[in-house]
């Protein structure tokens, strides 16, 4: 493939086959990555005062209460989901920090929280803090703290991107049906709220001593929306990537994650809006660990989806420009 490098104004330019796309200022730190973050924070101080302040019996597999069993509920967090997102925001920032020390320790990081990758450190039947949640969430804060670092070379909104308006009103929609488990998140149902309370079962569907259908506290469907969110978010900044292996490893990671998160939130709202409104007994499979299933198959056909779209759409807005390049690379 020819490719080369040209200047226009105060940005390079790539330019193969003849074809043109901006890559902008490589230092600048993406504000799609603050953005990220920021969700991260909101939800972990909601779950840190509905967990503080709801009994435990009322939340989900966990047993500690009061200020104690927030801080250990937002510990597990910090491993799922948050550990899985920090992985490409680290790409995002060693990519342009300068120094070889800060770029080891994004590194280091990156491999902390590859822990929550390992079989039993997060345990849905258990979401009490064990001290192994420890690594990937030290690696969490490592992450946070490079992007402060990155930041102090300038941030800025990506411009705009193939495909904006599939993740704007995708992402609107997503929101909307995960409306449940952001009540859920802050502690109460949407029985009593006009119009939503006829749209979404949440509290009790069946007498005592049966639970609610959206128990208060977190769910995995919630993760999968923080998961889509995030991807949607962060794969606008990929084409700010200065190598091209690590523009096709962080795309590709992030088509995975969004399909992961996809799957997560079909899987929770099918079980507490369809199959307890007694309309069947067949579930959408559990798809929180990696298997060799097709439900896991069809996970990786969506991420190949999800990935090819994304480059298609890269490609058709992208437009011929007869320039004369200056550095061949």
């Amino acid at each position: 493939m020819n490719e080369q490098m040209i200047l226009l104004g105060r940005h390079r330019h790539r330019v193969r086959n003849g074809v043109v796309a901006e890559d902008g200022n490589r230092s600048t730190l993406p504000l799609e990555i603050a953005a990220v973050w920021v969700l991260y924070l909101v939800v972990s101080v909601e779950m840190l005062v509905t967990y503080s302040r709801v009994p435990a019996h009322e939340l989900y597999h966990v047993t500690g209460s009061g200020l104690a069993g927030g801080a250990s509920r937002v510990l597990v967090f910090a491993n799922f989901s948050a550990a899985l997102v920090a992985i490409p925001i680290l790409a995002f920032v060693a990519d342009r920090m300068r120094s070889r020390t800060a770029v080891t320790a994004a590194i280091a990081a990156g491999v902390l929280c590859a822990a929550v990758f390992w079989p039993g450190i997060v345990d849905e039947a258990d979401l009490d803090a064990r001290p192994v949640n420890a690594i990937a969430a030290i690696g969490v804060l490592i992450a946070i703290a490079l992007t402060a670092m990155a930041s102090r070379q300038g941030a800025s909104w990506s411009g705009r991107q193939a495909g904006d308006s599939v993740r704007a009103f995708g992402g609107a929609a997503i929101v909307f049906v995960c409306l449940p488990w952001i009540a859920a998140e802050l502690g109460f149902f949407l029985d009593g709220v006009p119009g939503l309370g006829s749209v979404f079962q949440t509290g009790d569907n069946l007498p005592p001593p049966h639970p609610p259908a959206v128990h208060h506290g977190h769910h995995h469907g919630m993760d999968g929306m923080l998961l889509l969110l995030s991807a949607a978010l962060l794969s606008r900044a990929v084409p700010s990537l200065s190598r091209r292996w690590l523009s096709i490893g962080v795309g590709a990671y992030l088509a995975l994650m969004a399909s992961y998160g996809i799957a997560n939130i079909a899987n929770d709202f099918w079980i507490e809006q369809v199959v307890k409104r007694g309309w069947t007994t067949w579930q959408i499979p559990n798809v929180l660990h990696p298997t060799l299933s097709v439900a896991w198959g069809l996970i990786v056909l969506g991420a190949v989806a999800l990935y090819a779209a994304s480059a298609f759409w890269r490609r058709s807005s992208a437009k011929p420009v007869p320039l004369t390049p200056i550095v061949d690379v």
